[in-house]
């Protein structure tokens, strides 16, 4: 059984999430996502649209999903030895030093492979931040 672990906001879910979760799962047995803390995701990126609690939920009932966790709220690292992944799956996006990854994950006791899945670009709206930016220019009566 292959465990694999992605990890993210997932604050709007759109193509460009699902391309990432489905292109995960196809690594391995078991897909194990974790969704960042609102906390989290306002000091990476910006305040979430929806809380951690609905965004559980989302990615939760997604297909590739086969369960969904929320991130701790200290070192990004700390979740590997409870989840022990064969393979940590990361989005085009996401700013991790893959070496870092594996070594801080042998640190734990956990060996990892970590691949990186590419962008998504059937679709120009393929983040959530495009979609942000594009609903601000083109709709701004909202």
């Amino acid at each position: 059984m292959v465990r694999i672990m992605a990890t993210g906001v997932f604050d709007i879910i759109h193509p460009g999430h699902l391309f990432f979760l489905e292109e995960a799962r196809k690594l391995g047995d078991e897909l194990i996502v974790v969704v960042a803390r609102d906390s989290t995701a306002k000091r990476i990126k910006r305040f979430p649209i929806f809380n951690e609690n609905i965004r559980l939920k989302m990615v939760n009932s997604l297909k590739p999903v086969t369960m969904a966790i929320l991130g701790g709220e200290g070192n990004i690292f700390d979740i590997i030895p409870m989840i022990r992944p064969d393979i940590i799956a990361l989005g085009y996006d996401q700013h991790f030093n893959e070496n870092e990854i594996e070594k801080e994950a042998a640190i734990r006791g956990v060996k990892v492979k970590v691949v990186r899945i590419q962008e998504y670009k059937d679709i120009e709206l393929n983040g959530t931040r495009k979609i942000i930016r594009y609903l601000k220019e083109n709709y701004k009566e909202l």
